[in-house]
């Protein structure tokens, strides 16, 4: 009886903690996959979601049937006190081999092709883009080239101290909402990644290399983006913030950086390995 009960007591912590957790998931939440992002955060976004829930849904229901089926297994064909007989035995059952082959086939053929009709989507380049940026990275900073105001931003490194304001002193990449943004990536040392999580892609950084994709940003707001490659010691330190405004904003921001004097490209065989020109900031 009290090993009974304890039994029960273990199970019913369990449901506890579960129902806990699931608790803290709002409806948005799981309809976005558990993604640090919304389908009206990009033009992009709603196809990435629309895959990665496609998918976990049909690889949990996969989980379901074969547990399920493994679950029953061990009940039905268990051995039983008394039984001491082998069990039938059966060397070929060619509609059950049929089934453990074609289904797999289907579901990989099916997973296969929707997975490339997105990348197609993400990848999709425009001959002629809205705004065109050039987005270095460096250790342990960022700088960002606005091609189409030719103006630029040179970042330093911040030491991030864990304080609430930090995050208000990270460089600052700008972007009109609704436009069409074609970023260039380059490295101006060792290799980087340039990532920003509420857009649902990154893409390398490497030398020697440039990196091109384009995405409209819908909504307005204030993102965060970071080095997802190990680049040196102050990897963790190489955060920045993205800034997606309406267009007019957007202008004024350029020509703020035009009256400050930071104007020209920064892919400038004057400059040094760092990108800084001294009169940035």
């Amino acid at each position: 009886m009290v090993q009974k009960r304890s039994r029960a007591t273990r199970v019913a912590g369990i449901g506890a903690i579960v129902a806990l957790i699931l608790s803290g998931c709002s409806s948005e939440t799981v309809r976005n996959g558990f993604l640090p992002s919304t389908p009206d955060v990009t033009n992009k976004t709603g196809d990435m979601i629309s895959l990665w829930n496609g998918s976990w849904i049909a690889l949990l229901a996969v989980g379901v049937l074969v547990w399920g089926l493994m679950i029953w297994a061990l009940i039905v064909y268990r051995k039983r006190k008394g039984d001491n007989e082998m069990p039938v035995q059966l060397q070929y059952h060619v509609p059950l081999e049929l089934m453990y082959t074609v289904i797999p086939i289907v579901l990989v053929g099916v997973l296969f092709v929707n997975s490339q009709r997105t990348i197609e989507t993400v990848l999709e380049l425009d001959d002629n883009p809205d705004i065109t940026i050039d987005v270095y990275g460096k250790q342990w900073s960022w700088d960002f080239y606005y091609e189409d105001y030719d103006v630029h931003y040179s970042g330093e490194r911040i030491m991030v101290e864990g304080k609430g304001d930090d995050f208000e002193h990270l460089p600052t990449l700008y972007l009109p909402v609704d436009e069409n943004v074609e970023f260039r990536v380059h490295s101006r040392d060792v290799q980087h990644a340039f990532w920003i999580p509420a857009f649902l892609y990154k893409t390398d950084m490497i030398p020697g290399r440039t990196n091109v994709f384009q995405v409209t940003p819908t909504l307005e707001g204030t993102y965060a983006g970071k080095c997802a490659e190990m680049c040196g010691e102050f990897h963790s330190e190489m955060l920045f913030k993205v800034e997606v405004v309406s267009l007019a904003e957007f202008e004024d921001v350029m020509a703020g950086y035009e009256a400050e004097g930071n104007t020209g490209s920064l892919d400038d065989p004057t400059l040094n390995r760092w990108g800084n020109t001294g009169g940035d900031h």
